[in-house]
């Protein structure tokens, strides 16, 4: 936003946009808004039957209208922005906390799953079976800190929603929450088309993380498989990009910021990590040799190419599996000798140096 911002534009935005402080930055925001929380006892979904209060998972039906949603706040302030003329050309950013948890959404979009059609991701009871060792805890944990070599709680997320007969009605929640993004998202773009803004503005839609709901035996995030790893990503650039293209190539979010400064017709920013998209949206097919490189704690990387995703911990430990054949990540190749110059070529994306 600072460097649009050098640049001739003027920035606001609203809602999730990071994890934290994101409003009170007058360096990078002209306005940010933040709605007022409604008065009154905080919405309380219906914790499902039988789920301790010290369950991790709340979710449940909000009998509310989707106007008392905050989400639904700030895309109502981001909408009238659209509706208004802008003198400057404008970077508007428009942030939902959903579909983070908690899973609390209003009812329709439950409605909208019925327990009777969920169907629950596939898993292998021997999944954890060729993991190193680390990778174990992984799939085992629930929260971590940054240094993820130590763990501040232990969990049993994979035991605790089957003991309490849940997996259905989780994958329900999440999918009712996205659904509640999906419909306002939709009013979002609908009033771009609507403004005099659509012929002309660049929209990219992204999330920071995917989400385990018992894949690899694992819930939530916290980890470098797919699931955890891979996540939405959708451009779209009135000179840039065709309608319903889509690219295979492995990309990554550091990507945005060269990309959006291009298409922003602004002068190129040195000095970034990430590498412009551009070539990829007018071309999807075209060549793209960068692997896309994840940490998640200090010493621990996954590296993943078209066909590959290679894992090496901080201990040693090593996961590779071939997307070709493996889409679920079952099977573990890092042990298996013919696999070791896969091995040598992937880990020589790794960093160098590890940071505290």
């Amino acid at each position: 936003m600072q460097y649009l911002k050098a640049h001739g534009y003027s920035t606001q935005g609203g809602g999730k946009i990071f994890h934290g402080r994101s409003a009170g930055d007058p360096d990078s925001w002209d306005e940010y808004y933040t709605p007022p929380r409604p008065r009154g006892p905080r919405h309380i979904g219906e914790r499902q039957q039988g789920v301790p209060e010290s369950a991790w998972a709340p979710w449940g039906p909000l009998d509310v209208d989707d106007s008392e949603m905050f989400d639904v706040r700030i895309v109502d302030w981001t909408i009238g922005e659209l509706q208004k003329p802008h003198e400057k050309p404008f970077f508007l950013a428009c942030g939902f906390t959903k579909p983070h948890l908690p899973w609390y959404v209003p009812r329709k979009y439950f409605d909208m799953h019925p327990l009777d059609a969920i169907e629950l991701p596939e898993t292998l009871d021997t999944d954890r079976n060729d993991l190193p060792a680390f990778g174990k805890r992984l799939a085992a944990e629930v929260y971590a800190v940054s240094d993820s070599r130590n763990f501040s709680r232990h969990g049993e997320d994979h035991a605790m929603v089957l003991r309490h007969n849940q997996w259905h009605r989780a994958v329900q929640s999440y999918l009712a929450t996205i659904s509640f993004v999906d419909a306002h998202v939709g009013r979002l773009l609908d009033a771009l088309d609507e403004s005099e803004h659509a012929g002309n503005t660049v929209v990219v839609l992204w999330g920071d993380h995917g989400w385990h709901l018992g894949q690899k035996q694992h819930w939530r995030k916290h980890a470098l498989w797919e699931v955890a790893t891979r996540t939405t990503l959708i451009i779209s650039s009135p000179a840039a990009t065709r309608r319903g293209a889509t690219s295979p190539r492995p990309v990554s979010l550091i990507d945005l910021y060269p990309t959006l400064v291009e298409l922003a017709g602004v002068p190129a920013r040195n000095g970034l990590d990430g590498q412009s998209l551009v070539p990829l949206l007018e071309n999807p097919e075209s060549e793209w040799p960068r692997p896309v490189l994840t940490t998640y704690g200090y010493g621990n990387h996954s590296v993943r190419t078209e066909r590959w995703r290679y894992i090496e911990y901080h201990d040693g430990g090593q996961e590779l599996y071939d997307h070709d054949a493996d889409p679920n990540e079952w099977t573990n190749l890092a042990s298996v000798p013919e696999y070791a110059p896969v091995v040598d070529e992937l880990a020589g994306f790794l960093p160098t140096t590890n940071v505290e």
